[in-house]
């Protein structure tokens, strides 16, 4: 009677046993030369492995009925076969010898040479089409031998197939060192109660398939390797130049886990080779029921739970054989990346999303349905994990992650076979105890404003050494979720992210002489209203420089900025300097919901995305270390339990992200303490007892506050807030990042001498007028020099404020050929940018108001105002009442008014008539009644107005005689005076105003 597994086996492929028996067949007959078992066939059939002998197994495996079996060898096969014979050529049938051909009749002499050649040729083509065959044959036979004759070769230099039984538990301590190299933490013996062997048949069947249909779903199929997936990753070995798809099944896992532990940092195809040929001679060998088991056994879960019964003690507090769907699936996508997957260190959305694709290979497999993947899933995301105590008194996240990134580069089997690593770390132990009390001081001040948790990453930003990590403000803190690593959590980073932008605008030009004017602005959105950003304090402040507006940390001119680099152009840059997360959230943030990067907007640049801090604190460190960036890292160096140095990392390579003078433009502003006065105080917590540079970041709603910082010898980055997303009542960067930030900095340079950032070569200094940022005209009120880039030169004196204009009397626009007549030089103010002359005109007291220029000039079409007076003429005697004759036309006529002033350049005037509310053209403008005047020189004046108060004039001097008729004597009582000077009089309403941006200006 077949048995379960038997039957099994066909119901999944009914030409399976067949194939079974054919491959084994061939690998028999490979190694019949050396397969002393074979020399009695009679004989049980019996294998050098002791407890797991084949026999047996098949034994075991029929009760189970879980695998399908299949002869090796043979039966009909003598003693004396050696897998070659010599066999004659074959003759095909019908074959016969060549016989001469009979000469044709050649009735023409012509005939018989083409005849001739036409049969040489066919000759010739069957000659060399069999050859060719021949040698395609010959090559194969060639090749199937090399390969024989290289496996045996190869299989004779491994570890023997039999020493899984015994080599299986052999697993050893690695140690991990600070920098200084003392001993921080040693990862213990597994077999110290966090590994109990079961049975195959005492694990969840469950578990068994979610483990297959993951990592091997061919495994029942194959002889130990995936030909296809071998052939794959062959093709990206010769694309590639390097092993980029694993390709491994689980005999060859096993085999590298346990019979390869010395090549496990190996990625050649060498070692995949090795890995093949132990697997197919594990599978030779062993059951396939046996390997499983094995495997199962070996495999690390994380949390120090190492095979499938610690795995479900340790997640689940259940046995191996009890494992429901749900905690199936979620286990078997743990191996892969244990570290990574931790559900208690901050892994826990990215196993759920691992458990997914587990029961999704699982529904494809057959496995179960989709009503119970989704079931199974839902099952997961409402179980609470508890985690269990870790003894780890030092730097506690720190070690952690060291363990995740040894386990994601080397595999999780690095850490504890062969004969143990010696991790040698980057960590400085006395920063680190001076970086976890400052975190621990900071975060229990800021307790009565709803301040929880906090972190802390601290890098030499020459090599990117990881010199300090605090995760969170209490490690075995369950309430903050204390064993979650916030440094490697992404965050909103509020403002600390604006260097990026306005580093993106340097490479495109501006400096940090940048005009901006800091006013409400609408920003378009697309097909949503538009973007109006507000400053932290709810107020604009005008024309700012890029100076001023990024050591304030002013929105408007960094939302200006983003609008001209582009979204993309900051992401860019954000991932230039290491801040990959900010642009694929879905690959990099566990908590991001969706499958795809967001869609920023302008937001972007004062923190509407979300990075890890320890990233924005490595892309700090290419600031400090003239653009280039070191990749954080917090391995020294790994050796083997003999000293051999297997990864250094001590003087690691970097890479060029910026140029050396945009790096030294962000740095000196940011380690400009004057000129952040206007937002901060003045000494801030953000001085330090030497040269620093440093910037803030808190998010509208409170919810994240940063401070990232540094100094030639070191960079900072501190985030302080609640690990549940609550607000902070109040909490911003410097108040609440800030202090940490400012005690850690003090007492790690305590010992070091105080360094300057030293200026590149690039860096030139030029003049600037302070206000504008061009080069000053010769009437700038204040000037000061600036640093830029060479070949990024200020804006030329032509775009300075403060400037002498020519203006058309006539027309009040700016003068040119089209008015040469009636031009005046006039001292202004040169600002064209509509919401610079909008905020000059609501504050002109912060421009000694001084008149706007204005921005249209004389053309061809231009409508000239004319204000005339035709009679009296210049110089003309004139006495009693005088008829004043001219013409007033102006667009846009509101009124106009008439004068007089005593002598050619009055100093005042007198008021005649007016406001006069209708044009005249060449008539009566008014009547002036000079009886009253005494004789001399006088100036008449004619001022029209238009609807906006601009004024336009027209003068005369006359001559003003005595009067035709005798004037009578005074009395004796009176006595005679001399006539006062006419003074300015005040004109009957409406009351012409000097405008504050006329078109055309009014004579003083």
């Amino acid at each position: 009677m077949p048995s379960e597994r038997d039957e099994r086996s066909e119901r999944m492929d009914p030409v399976g046993s067949e194939r079974h028996d054919d491959v084994a067949e061939a690998y028999d007959v490979a190694e019949a030369s050396e397969a002393d078992e074979a020399a009695d066939p009679t004989a049980p059939e019996q294998s050098a492995g002791g407890p797991d002998e084949r026999e047996p197994d098949r034994s075991s495996d029929e009760k189970r009925g879980t695998t399908a079996r299949v002869n090796r060898l043979r039966d009909d096969l003598g003693p004396g076969y050696s897998g070659s014979k010599d066999i004659p050529p074959p003759e095909r049938p019908g074959y016969r010898g060549p016989r001469p051909a009979a000469a044709p009749p050649q009735t023409d002499e012509t005939d018989g040479p083409k005849d001739s050649e036409k049969r040489d040729w066919g000759i010739v083509l069957l000659k060399t089409g069999f050859a060719a065959v021949a040698g395609l044959v010959l090559i194969f036979f060639l090749g199937v031998a090399t390969s024989v004759v290289g496996y045996v070769a190869l299989a004779e230099q491994l570890p023997s197939p039999t020493e899984l039984q015994s080599r299986r538990s052999a697993f050893v301590s690695s140690k991990i060192y600070d920098r200084e190299g003392k001993l921080l933490y040693e990862v213990m013996d597994p077999q110290g109660g966090r590994r109990t062997y079961v049975r195959l048949d005492e694990i969840s069947p469950q578990l068994i398939n979610a483990t297959i249909a993951t990592e091997d779903r061919d495994y029942w199929l194959h002889p130990g390797f995936d030909p296809i997936a071998l052939a794959r990753a062959v093709y990206y070995v010769v694309t590639e130049r390097e092993i980029v798809s694993g390709a491994s099944t689980i005999p060859q896992q096993l085999a590298r886990m346990v019979l390869l532990p010395e090549e496990r940092f190996e990625q050649t195809a060498s070692r995949k080779v090795k890995e093949m040929v132990l697997a197919a001679e594990l599978t030779r060998v062993y059951s396939k029921d046996t390997i499983l088991e094995i495997y199962l056994n070996e495999l690390n879960y994380g949390n120090q739970a190492y095979g499938i019964q610690a795995a479900a003690e340790t997640y689940f507090n259940t046995d191996a054989a009890d494992l429901t769907l749900a905690q199936a699936s979620f286990l078997a996508g743990l191996p892969q990346l244990p570290a990574t997957y931790d559900p208690f260190g901050g892994g826990l959305e990215r196993a759920l999303s691992r458990q997914e694709d587990v029961l999704r290979l699982m529904v494809e497999d057959g496995h179960i349905t989709s009503e119970q993947a989704e079931q199974a899933a839902a099952a997961m995301k409402a179980h609470t994990f508890r985690p269990p105590d870790v003894d780890i008194d030092t730097a506690p996240h720190f070690i952690m992650y060291v363990r995740r990134i040894v386990e994601e580069r080397y595999g999780s089997e690095a850490l504890y076979r062969g004969a143990g690593l010696r991790i040698h770390t980057t960590l400085d132990p006395e920063m680190q105890r001076e970086a976890e009390e400052a975190v621990r001081t900071g975060v229990t001040n800021l307790a009565d404003r709803n301040v929880s948790n906090g972190a802390l990453v601290a890098l030499d930003p020459e090599t990117g050494h990881i010199l300090a990590m605090v995760g969170s403000a209490d490690f075995n803190d369950a309430s903050i979720d204390g064993q979650v690593n916030v440094a490697l959590r992404c965050r909103q980073p509020g403002s600390s992210i604006k260097p990026l932008t306005y580093l993106a605008s340097f490479e495109r030009g501006w400096t940090p002489a940048t005009l901006f004017w800091d006013v409400r602005t609408e920003f378009p959105d697309g097909a949503n209203p538009p973007y109006v950003p507000l400053n932290y304090d709810r107020r604009y402040h005008g024309p700012v420089l890029l100076r001023d507006a990024l050591a304030n940390s002013y929105n408007v001119p960094a939302v200006s900025a983003l609008h001209y680099v582009g979204v993309d152009g900051l992401l860019e840059m954000a991932s230039r300097l290491g801040a990959e997360s900010l642009l694929h959230p879905e690959e990099s943030c566990p908590e991001y919901p969706a499958d795809r990067p967001p869609a920023y907007g302008l937001a972007l640049t004062l923190g509407g995305g979300e990075v890890k801090l320890l990233e924005m604190t490595g892309a700090f460190g290419a600031f400090a270390n003239q653009g280039i960036l070191m990749d954080p890292s917090p391995i020294l160096r790994i050796e083997d339990s003999r000293g051999n140095v297997l990864v250094d990392n001590g003087a690691p390579a970097g890479r060029q992200a910026l140029s050396p003078e945009h790096a030294y433009l962000i740095t000196d502003i940011l380690a400009d303490d004057q000129a952040r006065c206007a937002a901060f105080s003045c000494p801030s917590i953000l001085e330090l007892s030497r040269p620093a540079a440093a910037k803030t970041g808190t998010t509208d709603d409170y919810r994240d506050a940063w401070t990232i910082g540094y100094t030639p010898d070191l960079v900072t980055g501190v985030w302080v807030g609640n690990s549940d997303n609550a607000p902070m009542v109040e909490v911003p960067g410097a108040a609440g990042a800030g202090p940490i930030w400012h005690r850690f900095m003090e007492a790690a340079h305590a010992e070091r001498p105080v360094r300057d950032f030293a200026r590149p070569s690039g860096i030139v200094e030029h003049e600037i007028c302070a206000d504008s940022g061009a080069r000053p005209a010769e009437r700038c009120p204040e000037r000061k020099m600036e640093v830029f880039a060479r070949g990024q030169p200020p804006l030329d004196e032509s775009h300075d404020w403060y400037q002498m204009v020519k203006i058309d009397q006539v027309t009040g626009l700016r003068a040119n050929p089209m008015c040469p007549d009636n031009v005046v030089q006039r001292f202004m103010l040169n600002i064209t940018d509509e919401r610079g002359r909008e905020w000059v005109r609501a504050h002109p007291e912060q421009f000694d108001n001084l008149p706007l220029v204005p921005l249209e000039e004389c053309t061809e079409s231009t409508v000239h105002p004319q204000v005339s007076i035709t009679s009296p003429s210049t110089d003309q005697r004139v006495d009693g009442v005088v008829r004043i004759i001219g013409t007033v036309q102006l667009p846009e006529f509101d009124h106009y008014e008439a004068q007089y002033g005593f002598g050619r350049d009055p100093q005042g005037w007198g008021w005649i008539s007016g406001p006069h509310l209708s044009p005249v053209r060449d008539g009566l403008l008014t009547e002036w009644d000079t009886n009253h005047l005494a004789p001399g020189a006088y100036t008449l004046r004619i001022r029209a107005f238009d609807t906006e108060q601009r004024a336009v004039e027209a003068r005369v001097q006359v001559q003003v005689g005595a009067p035709a008729t005798p004037t009578p004597l005074p009395s004796p009582t009176s006595r005679a005076t001399a006539t006062a000077t006419p003074t300015e009089t005040a004109s009957p309403s409406p009351t012409p105003t000097e405008p504050s941006s006329p078109l055309v200006t009014p004579t003083p």
